[in-house]
């Protein structure tokens, strides 16, 4: 017979996958990851934000100090950066996190959200009713790992492509069921798509390099 006493996990984030505290027990995910969701999306709108400044790095060479074509190369460059502009064109940020409002409006029964304006005010918009709703999402919602997940991914690329930063270096390391987790540094957690294991960040950085040759 089992035991409730025995077989009882004590429930985690399911972001970065830190046990929650006692306070945070009935959510998805801890304050600390609802806290970095916020200001990830609050980096993202605004005038100064990464968003808008997108635009300042779509000429060639500009944003991330790439060199402009000498005058002995035999191609020209592209007129415009591709990196930045799909990040900043529709299918790109915007697009991903209106994706992401209409699925939490689908959720709580309500009306298809509807924007206004270009795909900065767009932008805006969509930030701001993210923010609102991001204390019931990280409570109830069982993607939010998902969404903080793409929303890290996103900021990061519109970092990356602002000031010029190298994409960080990813490795693999060894899970416990023999599959491998592609992690970065700043790696807030992993999930192993073999066994289904999550890991914390923590625990994911003291995982063994894993060995050419394992199941990828």
């Amino acid at each position: 017979m089992n035991n409730p006493a025995t077989d009882y996990t004590w429930p985690a984030c399911i972001a970065c996958g830190r046990p929650l505290w006692e306070s945070e027990l009935g959510r998805q995910a801890c304050r600390l990851c609802q806290e970095r969701a916020d200001r990830d999306l609050t980096a993202l709108a605004g005038d100064e934000g990464l968003y808008r400044a997108l635009s300042l790095t779509l000429a060639p060479g500009a944003g991330n100090g790439e060199a402009r074509v000498s005058g002995g190369t035999r191609s020209a460059p592209l007129p415009i950066r591709l990196e930045p502009l799909s990040l900043s064109a529709r299918g790109g940020v915007v697009t991903v996190l209106q994706t992401w409002l209409i699925d939490w409006h689908e959720q709580l029964g309500w009306h298809h959200p509807r924007w206004i304006g270009d795909l900065p005010h767009q932008l805006d918009q969509v930030v701001r009713a993210l923010r609102i709703n991001l204390e019931w999402a990280a409570t109830e919602h069982p993607a939010f790992g998902e969404f903080t997940s793409e929303l890290d991914q996103l900021v990061r690329a519109c970092r990356r492509q602002v000031s010029g930063e190298r994409p960080e270096r990813r490795i693999s390391v060894a899970c416990f069921c023999g599959d491998t987790l592609r992690i970065t540094v700043s790696t807030p957690g992993a999930r192993c798509s073999g066994c289904g294991r999550q890991y914390t960040r923590a625990d994911v950085l003291e995982l063994p390099l894993a060995v050419r040759g394992m199941a990828a």
